[in-house]
């Protein structure tokens, strides 16, 4: 390769045309290309476009032709970078678009990743705390877009990558400057900090600066990728740029999902199962998972490897395990079945724990780990919560069936007592504390989840001093999470900014406007519309590019419908339970098409991993759903992209989409239906 060194500062200037949203917005835009000679350092060149041409040039010749077009559509901008090589090149193309925002006047929106500054996040997660300047590959984000929000003059700007993403390539390194074995779609997207001023940075193909992050709270060194461009091939690169106006960071994140809606428009994924099906298929969980070696019974459904599924000897009330809420849907699924196998398992779960699930003081016991001998005296607000939500399904559907349980009934009520008496003077729940209501975690990023269960005890029980505390508890989601766009740490194996968060606000609050009316019913549904742009914005509405040999990419996984999970843990999986719920009931409340249509994505699109004989998709038992899709250049502890981590946890991932296949539950037994 004939390179001529060269060193040239310059830069492009964008002036947006006569759209209203773009026309006093005056960019800057610098453009490079690095070329790297394989066993050689990269050499990275500045490029200029002189007006009124389309050819980027240079001082004196590259090895190759770079052309760029900018047009014009409505209020936006696209950007069409085309690159022929005249040699043979490896190389890798970039650009930085100057916001003209002081940096620190400006949140960041990287979807699925990245939210304000990531100060929730601890050390080891990408955060504003690590650096002020962050790249990431494509595939981390649930739409390929990176916005800056300047909150003082209340606008954003966006840039979107619209390429086709339909491969990616294997590299031998993830550090450093790196060859792709062939060719990717995955390019690079981020923000900079340019002497106090933010800059939109973006390119292809993908690069991550300062850091790659690989796995749970692990930065790694800087990664830049290189693909071979052959001499007379060209490849063309294609982004979007945007302005949105927006009051505060909610509703920049509303009409930036709504934008990235529109754009990528996700289809409906095709898959031949019925719901029937998938429950068949599922329920084998039920049937394979169960113990009753021991007491209480319960489903193994933690802590098990994906090559074996052997059953473990750990039950899990809530979070992962969810053995109550398997026990109610088996018990409901194997009468409407004629399984009475599958029923009487049921009943043994939950007869067992009424005897040996619960604390002296009234708790459940959360995590029973019966081989070790020990017992966790750490107790959380969430798996408490989940399990009384699964036990009052089961009282209700037991009732229905002029089935009474007064024992379980004064079980549940001291439980719930309990609860009440964990809620602190602003309506918060703490996340962890000890069975003498000692308090070991303060932070109130779980309170959504104890939402829930009082409002179902208030109906079941008819005790108003659940719905009050239940109000309560929404009064300070909406102070201290919706009305700051603060979702944070309902997840209990992190501490940081997820999806869990904002999905449960979404269903809190949608649980309050079903049993409210008037002034408190729009309320709530104004909530709940407003947390569910958060919970959606981790949904992918596109599909992530795997590489051959990558597991994931061979069986044909599409991401779209698919969440990711939180900033320290950066994958996708299908935790939706009620959500797609909730996002029909606020297409029918606001005639919001898109909220109607991407339930129906997410419907079709998580039932594609199900495991059954000759299409296990890498699990060694039907039924059991994998838990920790690795999706983009991070791993749980094994085996990275396009697979998934050694060890898994089905009791959720079972629970989870058997909600999702059995509609309207909270309307069902909240309205008496």
């Amino acid at each position: 390769m004939n390179i001529k060194i060269l060193s040239i500062g310059c830069f492009f200037a964008w002036v947006a045309g006569s759209a209203a949203a773009t026309r006093d917005l005056s960019e800057r835009v610098t453009a490079h290309i690095s070329l790297k000679i394989p066993g050689n350092d990269a050499v990275r060149y500045s490029l200029v476009l002189r007006e009124g041409e389309s050819v980027c040039q240079a001082e004196s010749e590259l090895p190759l032709l770079i052309t760029r077009k900018v047009t014009p559509n409505e209020e936006h901008r696209r950007i069409t970078v085309k690159i022929k090589a005249l040699e043979d090149i490896y190389f890798n193309y970039g650009e930085e678009l100057e916001t003209g925002f002081r940096h620190a006047d400006c949140m960041f929106y990287m979807p699925g990743f990245w939210y304000r500054h990531n100060l929730r996040s601890p050390e080891g997660a990408p955060s504003l705390r690590n650096s002020d300047s962050w790249l990431a590959r494509e595939d981390r984000l649930s739409t390929p877009l990176t916005a800056i929000f300047d909150t003082s003059v209340k606008k954003a700007i966006s840039v979107i990558r619209l390429d086709e993403f339909d491969k990616d390539a294997l590299t031998t390194h993830k550090e450093g400057e790196v060859i792709l074995s062939g060719k990717t779609s995955i390019g690079y997207t981020g923000f900079v900090n340019r002497v106090g001023k933010s800059r939109l940075a973006y390119g292809f193909p993908y690069k991550e600066k300062p850091f790659t992050y690989i796995r749970k709270l692990t930065l790694a060194p800087a990664v830049e990728a290189y693909q071979l461009l052959h001499k007379g091939d060209s490849i063309s690169l294609m982004w979007e740029v945007a302005e949105t106006i927006a009051d505060d960071f909610s509703e920049c994140v509303q009409k930036l999902w709504e934008y990235s809606y529109d754009t990528n428009l996700p289809q409906p994924v095709e898959n031949p199962y019925t719901t029937e099906e998938i429950k068949e298929t599922l329920s084998n969980f039920f049937v394979e998972s169960f113990m009753d070696d021991v007491k209480p019974h319960y489903y193994s459904g933690v802590e098990m490897l994906t090559n074996t599924c052997d059953n473990t000897y750990t039950a899990e009330v809530g979070f992962t395990g969810r053995t109550l809420l398997n026990a109610f849907n088996a018990l409901e699924y194997g009468e409407s079945q004629g399984r009475t196998e599958l029923a009487k398992d049921a009943n043994s779960i939950f007869d067992t724990y009424l005897q040996d699930g619960f604390t002296n003081e009234g708790f459940f016991r959360e995590v029973i780990r019966h081989k070790r001998d020990s017992r966790d005296g750490v107790l959380s607000i969430r798996r408490q919560s989940e399990g009384v939500y699964a036990c009052l399904h089961y009282l209700n559907y037991e009732k229905r069936h002029k089935r009474n349980h007064p024992n379980w009934e004064t079980r549940l009520r001291k439980t719930l007592d309990n609860i009440l008496r964990m809620q602190q003077e602003d309506g918060s729940f703490p996340r962890k504390f000890k069975g003498d209501f000692s308090i070991i975690d303060p932070t109130g990023g779980s309170t959504p989840s104890a939402t829930l269960p009082l409002i179902l005890g208030y109906k079941y029980f008819k005790d108003k001093r659940y719905l009050e505390a239940a109000k309560r508890s929404v009064n300070y989601l909406d102070r201290k999470l919706i009305a700051k766009a603060d979702y944070f740490s309902s997840t209990l194996d992190a501490n940081c900014e997820d999806k869990e968060a904002s999905l449960y606000a979404a269903t809190a609050t949608y649980y309050m406007a079903l049993v409210s009316k008037g002034t408190e019913y729009a309320r709530y549904a104004s909530l709940t519309k407003k947390a569910s742009y958060f919970a959606l914005s981790w949904y992918y509405t596109w599909d992530v590019p795997f590489a051959t040999g990558q597991m994931l990419g061979d069986v044909g996984l599409k991401s779209r419908g698919w969440g990711n999970v939180s900033v320290e843990n950066n994958h996708i999986d299908v935790f939706i339970f009620e959500f797609a719920d909730v996002l029909r009931w606020l297409g029918k409340e606001y005639g919001e098409q898109r909220f109607t249509d991407f339930a129906t994505v997410i419907s079709s699109s998580m039932p594609q991993l199900l495991p059954y004989k000759g299409h296990l998709c890498g699990i060694a038992k039907k039924g059991y759903y994998p838990e920790v899709v690795q999706h983009t250049n991070w791993d749980y502890g094994r085996n990275g992209k396009g697979y998934y981590n050694h060890i898994f946890a089905p009791g959720w991932t079972v629970a989870s989409l058997w909600e999702l296949y059995s509609p309207g539950r909270a309307e069902s037994f909240l309205k008496g239906k």
